[in-house]
């Protein structure tokens, strides 16, 4: 149907039996309601009402309308109070985004949040695109870089997270280690594909060696991982994930420049919800405990 107004007017016209109790109830003028009347009857070829002196009484149609538009209302206020419920509860999906390079500190934020609230449904999106929160395509993002300036969001700083240069120790034991950049001539590096990259290592290595010595490229963080921990070349990783490998080699330790600050941001709409309140002071505590990151 086209005018849901009017609809809408033939029910409490139905529900109520006069033009006027329904003109009160939606705030109209009554000569609003006859029109809406007089449309819908018109497009539907059929008569909804009988009009007599005291009000309009549903013919056979109207009262088949009048079932529609009962159950449709009825369930427009159920689904009014799911999502008024969601709000504050801790139930229904969370949606969070962020880099992928934070996704092995994130994973196990995340599995002990859903765990202490069996009933979340939990969507961990690490796509390369800006996810809109204002058009409520995730609850919470975690950025890197500079701060976010979008309007109507809140911004609160998480983390830094120390970046530094690393090596296999078998490309190492071919290749030998460099005492620092003087030293990079002949050294074979894994760097991003993109020139576009905002990573302040990524453009710092793209500043400081030539194009040709990147030589294993690639878009996303886990396989330029794998491809300095298979022995592809020197590459940057983060410090927490190396410090776990025996078999990297520092070739040189993480640098103030190189530790992109991560941010939390929400819409302010959602920022004030239970869901998203429970879920920040959830990561907040644990990002705490992260000392090695």
């Amino acid at each position: 149907m086209e005018n849901w107004d009017e609809i809408r007017t033939a029910f409490q016209v139905a529900r109520l039996g006069t033009v006027s109790g329904a003109a009160e109830v939606l705030g109209v003028h009554h000569a609003t309601v006859i029109r809406h009347i007089d449309a819908l009857e018109r497009r539907l070829g059929t008569r909804l009402f009988q009009r007599h002196a005291r009000g309009y009484t549903p013919t056979e149609a109207g009262r088949d309308l009048l079932g529609v538009a009962q159950a449709t209302e009825d369930q427009f206020s159920q689904l009014a109070s799911r999502i008024k419920g969601q709000g504050e509860t801790v139930t229904g999906e969370l949606v969070v985004t962020s880099i992928s390079g934070v996704s092995g500190l994130l994973t196990p934020v995340l599995t002990g949040f859903q765990a202490a609230h069996p009933g979340l449904i939990v969507r961990f999106l690490t796509d390369m695109r800006l996810f809109r929160l204002d058009y409520g395509e995730a609850h919470v993002a975690i950025r890197a870089g500079a701060i976010p300036e979008e309007p109507d969001n809140v911004v609160q700083p998480l983390i830094r997270i120390r970046t530094g240069l690393y090596a296999s120790r078998g490309y190492i034991a071919a290749h030998g280690k460099p005492d620092g950049p003087q030293d990079f001539a002949g050294h074979r590096f894994v760097g991003a594909d993109s020139a576009l990259s905002r990573a302040p290592f990524h453009r710092w290595l793209r500043d400081t060696v030539p194009m040709e010595q990147i030589t294993y490229r690639a878009t996303e963080p886990a396989v330029l991982e794998a491809a300095v921990k298979a022995g592809a070349g020197i590459g940057f990783l983060s410090h927490y994930i190396a410090a776990e490998d025996p078999d990297l080699v520092e070739v040189m330790p993480p640098r103030e420049d190189w530790a992109p600050p991560l941010w939390l941001v929400t819409h302010v709409d959602l920022h004030r919800t239970v869901k998203v309140q429970s879920f920040l002071a959830h990561l907040k505590a644990a990002a705490a405990g992260w000392t090695t990151v």
